[in-house]
């Protein structure tokens, strides 16, 4: 694991800094190669229970380093091909999204451009009150990558996501919270706490049976009700079969608190 991508694992929560404080933890391709890594191995690793994303210092990520960018104004490019590489590098964004086990953003202060992406991609989110999350993508002239539009779209609605794309105002981590960006915002020194707790939390579910619940909910976004219906039989008879379910139904016949392995 390189310097600018930090992993840990412990207790079945996996947890990957963004690790550039310097610049609020800009991308670099050496980052997005280590997270296309990391998460890849992460899905399939079944002692992993939830992924936790994060950045280092005060920031969770500005996404794309605008002073790279503005290095490389005028340079020679080949179109087709940067396409291609930046259609690869977003595959992290899917990683995120569909991966069979929680995805959890921990937003401690700016998340902006392909980093707001990010976080919006993951399942869930939680946030310093003060942390500054914005599309940013306007103000520099970029139409914004990495899902960020599908995914806002689905939180906030199609109204909403328009303007703060537009207009790429600032929504600080208390007011994300009544848009449907973020799901719970806790002053700033609170943040580490509550964000273990939350993970702890998805860490000791029935980890395969969540796995089946983001498919079904994913269908949801654009499948028909036929769909969903399809979608649903078959990931509920697939869970009767885990030794989760068998041991949560033997539980509750004995009137005690199930414990959840993950398989």
């Amino acid at each position: 694991m390189s310097d600018v991508l930090l992993e840990t694992i412990e207790d079945g929560v996996a947890t990957l800094t963004m690790n550039r404080p310097e610049s609020r933890n800009a991308f670099t391709h050496e980052m997005m190669s280590g997270l296309a890594v990391s998460l890849t191995r992460l899905a399939a690793d079944r002692t992993v229970r939830v992924v936790v994303l994060t950045g280092a210092g005060d920031a969770f990520s500005a996404g794309g380093d605008v002073k790279n960018f503005a290095a490389n104004t005028g340079a020679e490019i080949n179109r087709d091909e940067r396409i291609q590489e930046l259609r690869g590098r977003v595959e992290i964004s899917r990683l995120l999204h569909e991966m069979p086990k929680p995805t959890l953003a921990v937003i401690p202060g700016p998340a902006a451009g392909a980093g707001f992406s990010l976080a919006m991609a993951c399942d869930m989110r939680i946030a310093a009150d003060t942390a500054k999350i914005t599309t940013a993508f306007s103000k520099v002239g970029l139409s914004g990558d990495f899902g960020g539009t599908y995914f806002l779209t689905k939180l906030v609605g199609a109204a909403k996501a328009r303007e703060l794309y537009f207009m790429a105002d600032v929504v600080l981590g208390k007011d994300a919270v009544a848009l449907g960006m973020v799901n719970k915002s806790v002053p700033k020194e609170e943040l580490p706490e509550a964000a273990r707790a939350m993970a702890e939390k998805l860490a000791s579910l029935p980890t395969v049976a969540i796995g089946y619940m983001k498919k079904n909910l994913n269908m949801a976004l654009e499948g028909s009700l036929s769909d969903v219906f399809d979608w649903e039989s078959a990931q509920m008879i697939r869970a009767f079969d885990t030794e989760d379910h068998k041991g949560a139904a033997q539980a509750f016949v004995e009137k005690r608190t199930p414990v959840f392995k993950g398989k």
